[in-house]
């Protein structure tokens, strides 16, 4: 344990504040509407405590405070079909949880064998390492301390170098150097200060230099377009479909001229046939009428499979280009990257979930696209989260994204993440639609991060593993020198309990 923690009884009280506190903090600072300024805070109280009380205790509070926070998305997780409360919904909670608790162990384990610096660099990398392994599954991952931060451009440029885990380190890192600061008989105090200091600075003085830097291209007009109605795939054969289409091929010929790409829901239509007529004939027509491209979410039902394509119709007319989903829990997977006709590379396109995982966005920044085209369809509550998701996806690329979707936020920003244009669906009031027109530049193109890659993140998992390693051996040689007889005050002065 560090200097200054003893034996005797810890404060009960002070314990039940710091995890309420935790709750709390979480509770509001992160989840499908957090207060950004709230989520630097939540991490604090669970951190402060942990060397003031014993290792189960700062284990067993941060697990319970965390958890308690994380119920402000059951209420979604209970009615939601993506992410339903069991197992998934109760998986995330968990995974968030326990891997907050295990940062906090390991932070004051390193403390008590005297290693703060080596304890404020390493709980911000095992939250990252966990969930970068976690992203890794394939449902990805959504809503992490990033997604918190997506409001605030200077916050999020950092991920154009690191990825958007590298926000989440960030986050962690400012209360967690907090702590170790005000931490009992804590060493090293001016090494804290810089060392953290100097790596905020860097991060959001670099994130300020490279908004100020930014040079817009021309800009082009887009609009998004979706349906109020709920539902998925609506049938062209039926009366219904048939209808939603005519009422579609209207708001979109009612576009005000000069846009250059319009984007529908994910899905917007379905059919048990690959190519129906009845869907490509009035689109094709209408792309080239109004000289725009059209990018619109189609399912194919082929027996008991569905493909979940985008149809891409071009302004210059000829055949759509059809991008298959890469990354779909139930349906047959693409792999091919699909631009817009016409434009080169410029302009990308994905489906939604797509955007939970960091590898598509990252290959079109990569071949030189700068704009994103994404037909989605998520479930209201967490129709803002998923489009911040996005958008973060574009500043790790460079790209400017326009997100389209049904039950959703439309939202169009630029490759720097600034919103250009939002508006939730169902906003149209009595009209059937909703409808946004907004200009927006493509972004700057590949960054660092779509070279590199996920470079920052498997470095969190090394130093993770080495920080563990670190306070394991701290651990056993303070046993070995309790067993020795002659050095055991020394030890429980210099740490023998860290693992406690």
């Amino acid at each position: 344990m560090t200097r200054g923690m003893t034996k005797k009884p810890y404060d009960v009280r002070l314990a039940a504040v710091a995890v309420l506190a935790a709750a709390v903090l979480w509770f509001f600072g992160t989840g499908l509407a957090p207060v950004a300024a709230l989520t630097w805070l939540a991490p604090l109280p669970m951190f402060l405590l942990a060397p003031r009380v014993p290792g189960k205790v700062a284990f067993g509070g941060t697990f319970a405070g965390i958890l308690l926070g994380t119920t402000n998305s059951w209420y979604w997780y209970a009615k939601s079909h993506d992410l339903p409360m069991w197992p998934w919904g109760l998986v995330a909670s968990l995974t968030f949880a326990l891997t907050l608790a295990v940062a906090v162990l390991l932070f004051r384990a390193l403390l008590g064998r005297g290693r703060p610096l080596l304890a404020v660099a390493a709980a911000p990398a095992v939250w990252v390492g966990v969930l970068h392994l976690v992203s890794l599954a394939p449902s990805g991952i959504m809503g992490t301390l990033a997604t918190t931060q997506s409001d605030l451009p200077v916050v999020l440029q950092m991920a154009s170098v690191t990825g958007a885990l590298g926000i989440d380190y960030l986050v962690l890192l400012v209360p967690v150097a907090i702590a170790a600061w005000f931490a009992p008989g804590a060493r090293g105090r001016g090494r804290i200060a810089v060392t953290a200091g100097a790596a905020v600075l860097v991060c959001l003085g670099g994130g300020a230099l490279r908004l100020a830097g930014a040079e817009d291209s021309p800009p082009q007009r887009v609009a998004l377009v979706a349906g109020n109605q709920k539902g998925w795939a609506a049938d062209l054969a039926t009366p219904a479909g048939k209808r939603l289409l005519d009422a579609y091929v209207d708001r979109l010929s009612a576009l005000p001229s000069g846009v250059r790409t319009a984007v529908l829901p994910e899905a917007a239509f379905g059919s048990k046939v690959a190519r129906p007529p009845e869907l490509i004939e009035p689109m094709r027509r209408l792309a080239t009428t109004k000289g725009m491209d059209l990018v619109v979410g189609f399912a194919w039902w082929d027996g008991n499979l569905k493909y979940n394509y985008a149809l891409v119709f071009p302004a210059e007319g000829g055949e759509p280009a059809v991008y298959l989903k890469q990354h779909d829990m139930v349906s047959p997977k693409g792999h091919d990257l699909v631009f817009v006709p016409g434009h080169g590379r410029e302009i990308g396109i994905e489906i939604c979930g797509d955007v939970a995982h960091t590898d598509t966005s990252a290959a079109y920044g990569r071949t030189g696209s700068r704009m994103l085209a994404i037909p989605a369809s998520t479930e209201d509550d967490n129709g803002w989260q998923a489009s911040r998701t996005a958008l973060v996806r574009g500043v790790e690329n460079g790209q400017a994204v326009l997100w389209g979707g049904r039950q959703a936020v439309l939202s169009v920003n630029d490759g720097w993440g600034r919103v250009r244009a939002e508006k939730a669906t169902g906003e149209g009031g009595e009209d059937a639609f909703t409808t946004v027109v907004s200009e927006v530049a493509g972004g700057p193109g590949a960054t660092l991060y779509s070279r590199f890659g996920d470079w920052f993140e498997w470095l969190c998992v090394a130093l993770g593993l080495f920080a563990m390693l670190v306070a394991a051996y701290g651990s056993r040689e303070g046993a070995a020198e309790q067993r020795s007889g002659p050095g055991r005050d020394a030890t429980l002065a210099q740490g023998g309990e860290a693992a406690h």
